[in-house]
Order: structure tokens, then sequence, then C-alpha cells
């Protein structure tokens, strides 16, 4: 199977206005959309909350690293898999039950606030359930959005998916703001279980053509045949450079730059003297900077030179993260923070639209689990270390070191690769 060649010229409508939206046309993808818009509005505003519980049950920038790194380390191990299974079964069937268990979790979650018998491993505990689900579900949320609009309307609708996670991440923390106030930290947790209910609707009512998708070649108990479409999925990779170079990208800015989601409580309490109310502000304006971003590149729709967005914006990605980590001033750091939203938005997004238009049919559900694994795998180890960096020389310190060696890295790769700039 051969590498999909990405055209050189954009074959799209014109863009516009009338053309920002229109991935939505199709009545499946609306009703996706709208429930993982709200599914996530919930999760954001569990993430505010529980970073602040984890920072008041402990105060240790080392347990908020320790409990971001539960979060995310079944990325590592499930999403792999979880991309064999998104090429093998019913993709819109595995999502749902992963909702249901997820949802399930955040609502036990929510008791243990409420009752006051929360501890900081039981946090840890509910964070790797929640993992898990997310993990084995996010290879087929990828691999959906083909199934729901097809290639041609694909670029806006993966702008489109961008653009409703970075708005549920502007609305989730101001929701989380009013909920500290009104509900304390166990509404945060309820509302979080109360959203996943959308999108478990939304899954129920989209439906497919089935004779239009791929059958499988075997069944998923096969495990010699799991194996070998593991192994079949990497080598495809391998041989391919545009591709495995999108990845390493999406690799790096993750390990070195996402903590910086993790550390923000820090900055908030420590640095800049704010409440949770400030820390949920300070969340909502890195949220409005991606969201911007994803509303531009809906508009744009299938612009070119995609290579340089990617490029361009893991380089400013880097730079927001050195000048928001050593800013003293408030109203700088949040120009930077806006910054930090706007830039990371403009490369992982545009390198998800690549990676779906460069692969084969039959790869799609394994490349993507390998995107994911990609920026989610790397999460774990980068929440970790800067966790234990963070301990020791101060949070600062940490984000400007992890933007440095992104800038470094993107710097290298952009002067030695010259197919991935030329990318359109």
């Amino acid at each position: 199977m051969s590498e999909i060649p990405v055209q050189t010229e954009s074959v799209s409508t014109p863009v516009g206005p009338r053309r920002m939206f229109r991935a939505l046309s199709h009545q499946n993808y609306r009703r996706f959309w709208v429930g993982a818009f709200l599914s996530n509005v919930g999760t954001w505003m569990q993430a505010v909350a529980q970073g602040w519980l984890v920072l008041t049950l402990t105060d240790s920038a080392l347990w908020l690293g320790l409990d971001a790194f539960m979060a995310t380390v079944p990325g590592f191990f499930l999403t792999l898999a979880g991309g064999v299974f998104a090429d093998l079964v019913d993709r819109r069937r595995l999502l749902l039950y992963s909702q249901v268990v997820a949802g399930l979790a955040a609502f036990g979650l929510a008791i243990l606030v409420a009752t006051k018998l929360v501890n900081v491993w039981m946090i840890l505990g509910f964070s790797f359930i929640t993992g898990c689900c997310m993990a084995l579900a996010g290879p087929s949320y990828q691999a959906m959005t083909f199934d729901l609009v097809g290639r041609e309307d694909l670029a806006n609708a993966v702008a489109l998916n961008s653009s409703q996670f970075q708005l549920s991440r502007v609305i989730g923390p101001v929701f989380a703001g009013f909920g500290f106030k009104f509900f304390g930290l166990a509404g945060c947790f309820f509302a979080n279980g109360i959203s996943f209910i959308a999108v478990v609707i939304a899954l129920n009512l989209v439906h497919f053509d089935a004779s239009k998708r791929l059958l499988p070649t075997h069944s998923v108990k096969d495990r010699r045949a799991l194996w070998r479409d593991l192994i079949e999925g990497f080598r495809y990779v391998r041989n391919r450079p545009r591709v495995s170079s999108l990845l390493s990208i999406s690799a790096v800015t993750s390990l070195f730059g996402a903590p910086y989601l993790t550390l923000v409580p820090i900055f908030a309490r420590d640095i800049f003297k704010l409440g949770e109310t400030g820390l949920a502000w300070m969340m909502g304006i890195a949220g409005a900077g991606a969201f911007s971003a994803a509303l531009l590149l809906a508009y744009l729709g299938d612009f070119q030179r995609k290579g340089w967005s990617v490029l361009g914006g893991a380089f400013s990605f880097g730079v927001c993260l050195i000048c928001f980590g050593l800013s003293t001033n408030l109203r700088v750091s949040l120009i930077f923070l806006f910054g930090v939203g706007f830039s990371i938005v403009t490369s992982v997004a545009v390198a998800n639209t690549l990676l779906q238009k460069l692969v084969t049919d039959q790869m799609r559900g394994r490349v993507m689990s390998m995107f994911i694994l990609s920026f989610i795998g790397a999460m774990p180890i980068g929440n970790l270390f800067a966790g234990v960096v963070s301990h020791r020389f101060g949070a600062p310190v940490a984000l400007a070191a992890g933007g440095l060696a992104i800038i470094v890295y993107v710097t290298i790769v952009a002067i030695t690769n010259k197919r991935l700039r030329e990318l359109y």
C-alpha cells in the first residue's frame, strides 16, 4: 500500500465565512460534534477542579505531575491497541462503551468529593480509569471523522473538531469558576459526569452506511492477526518519511510542551497569587488562543503550505512557552498564554489533517492511533519530568527548558526535511 499523495494545489471550494462550517451540513457529523462539545465542556470543568483539588490536598507540584501522569500513561500502552480495534470493530460502539465507563468514573469521583471522603490516591485511580477509556477510544474518534464527512470535507471537519474542543477549553474553565462559587468543587465533577450523557445520546443517533466501510480481514479475537496488524502499521509509517516526521513533531511538542497545562495551577497560586477562580480564567485564556486558531483554520479551509504551518506553529509554541514561563507580569503572561494555545493548534490540527490525507483507508485507524500516541503517549513522561523539575528548580525553569527543546528540534527538522516543508 502506497502513501496517498497530497495535491500541490487546493481543490476545495473557495474559502470564506459560508464555507467555515461546511462539515456541519452532514447530519451525523453535526450530532456527533454537539455531543462531543458538551462532553468536553464537562471534562475541562473537572480538569480545573481536579488540579486545584490535588494542589489543595498535597501542596506539591510533584503530585500534580503524578496525577497528570496517571491520566495519560494508559495512552502509552493502549492507544495502539485502540488503533487496531478502530480498523476491525464498530468504531461508534467502541466509543459508546468507553464514554459510558468514563462517565461512571466521573460520577464516582464526584460522590467522593461531595462526601469529603476523597484522597489523592483515589484521584489517581480515577484518573487512570478515565485515561484507559480515552486511550482506547481516541483512534476511533479520530478515524470516525472521515467516516462522517468523507475526504472532500475532511480538512474542515478536523478544524471544526479542534474548534469545539478548544471552545470547550474556554467555556469549561469559565463554568468551573462559577461552579466553584455556587456549587463547590464537587459540582464541577458532577457536571462532567452529566456531560457524558450528551455524547452517549449523540453516538446513539449517529448511523453509518455499513456497505461503504471496508470489511476486516479477520476477527478481533485472532491475537496473532492483531499483532500482525500492529506491526504492519509500524512498517507503514517507517517507510513514509513525511508521516513519521509529522508524528515526531507531535511527540516532541507534547513531551516538552504539554506539561504547561499541569503547571498552570502553580503559576496561578504561587506566582500571581490568584485563587481557584483566577486559575479558571488563566486556563480559559489558553483555551481562547487555541479556539481562535481552530476558527482560523476552519475559515481557511484546505489552504496551501500546511507543512510550514506545522513547523511554524510548533516553533511559535516553544517561544511562547519560554516567555510565559519566565514572565512575572500577569498581563504579559496572559498574552503569551494565549499564544501558547494558538500556536499548538496551528501545528497539531494541521498535522492531523495531513496525516488523514496521506494515509490509505485501510491504515487510517492505526496511523491515527500513532498520532494520538505521539501526542498523548509522550504526556505522562513529560508531566512526570516537569513535575520533578518544577519540584527541584521551579515551574518557570521547567517550562522554559521545555520550550527551548521544542525550538531546537523543530529548527533541525525544518532545515533537514524539505519534503515536509513542501507539504500542501
